[in-house]
């Protein structure tokens, strides 16, 4: 399917860039926010990759190891097509402790060693540091340094990225084939249900963005409290709330869609119900398939640093797990997202 074109918080840029020009130009750093133990039967690696995904390492992980891949555990999935440094662990079983100074594999180091005493659990991490090259860089009206400085203090809608669609959406089609009953394999199932949950939460931030409360909380909004997922319904607004969503302590959140009650309500719950039925199918599929959960509408861009150099922007920022670079970068210039030329126009 064709992806619609989400409307931006600061409007279409009039500057444009190309973005990951090469891997290096798109660095990620994982930030875990704890300590390991030091000891147990886990080895615990920092490694770098580049063009390789997370998928691909866990499994050359697993095989210089010599244990079944359920034995590797990771945080999160980071970008094929960057220089990304992440966690792993790998469970040593009843053997001979690994030596890891002779893992062969092109695009892949091992940084650092420890040990833990349990398994790394998708989702542990705090975030992920970014490091962003923007080549070619074009901005005839100069309005970039005045949109850096907004999304700096602003934050930016916590869109889903392009790549949790796949190439020209296709990630959606497969969900819509698993609704209709086909089976599909358990890897092909999970991107499936988070294209379709992606979607419509894409679309009901759309909305939010359009009539101007994506970073506003109105009476009946689930509220989402920065960087921890915690959420709580807003009952009603008062001057304390208002001052909570100016300063990006609280959000207002959209649905992850599933089953179970969705606690919001007023505008907020009309607005989510269009927006679910015009997709029925895939909110029908979700209901019967996950459970419902919320997700933050607004993203806080953490340490947001830039310079010029050259015809390039170089931008430094942080975000916490689960937000999108590309989300940053769209709010800035324009950019072809499958990674061809350089947009001219759109």
């Amino acid at each position: 399917m064709t992806l619609p074109e989400w409307p931006r918080a600061l409007g279409v840029p009039s500057a444009e860039a190309r973005l990951r020009s090469t891997a290096d130009d798109f660095e990620v750093t994982e930030e875990l926010g704890f300590a390991w133990s030091g000891d147990g039967d886990h080895d615990v690696l920092f490694v770098e990759k580049t063009e390789l995904t997370t998928h691909r390492v866990a499994g050359l992980l697993a095989r210089h190891a010599g244990v079944p891949r359920a034995a590797v555990g990771y945080a999160g999935l980071k970008d094929r097509r960057a220089r990304t440094r992440q966690w792993f662990t790998v469970k040593r079983e009843a053997q001979p402790r690994t030596d890891w100074s002779d893992l062969a594999a092109r695009g892949l180091s091992v940084l650092s060693l420890n040990r833990n005493r349990r398994k790394l659990k998708r989702g542990a991490h705090r975030g992920n540091r970014f490091r962003i090259v923007l080549r070619e860089l074009e901005d005839p009206s100069g309005s970039l340094p005045e949109r850096l400085r907004r999304v700096r203090a602003e934050g930016v809608p916590n869109y889903f990225g392009e790549q949790r669609f796949g190439v020209h959406g296709n990630n959606v089609a497969l969900a819509e084939a698993l609704f209709a009953g086909r089976r599909l394999p358990r890897a092909q199932r999970s991107m499936a249900l988070s294209a379709a949950r992606s979607l419509i939460f894409n679309e009901v931030l759309a909305a939010r963005v359009a009539d101007g409360s994506w970073n506003a909380l109105a009476s009946g909004d689930v509220a989402s409290l920065d960087g921890s997922g915690s959420v709580f319904v807003v009952e009603a607004i008062d001057d304390e709330l208002e001052r909570r969503a100016r300063t990006l302590d609280l959000h207002p959140s959209g649905p992850l869609w599933g089953a179970g009650a969705a606690r919001v309500g007023g505008a907020s719950a009309r607005l989510e119900a269009r927006v679910a039925a015009a997709h029925a199918a895939l909110a029908r599929g979700l209901e019967r398939e996950t459970k419902a959960a919320r997700r933050a509408l607004r993203v806080r861009v953490k340490d947001l640093d830039w310079c010029f150099e050259g015809g390039s922007l170089v931008l430094d920022f942080a975000l916490v797990r689960g937000a999108y670079a590309t989300a940053v970068v769209r709010e800035l210039v324009r950019y072809d997202p499958l990674g061809h030329e350089r947009l001219s126009n759109t």
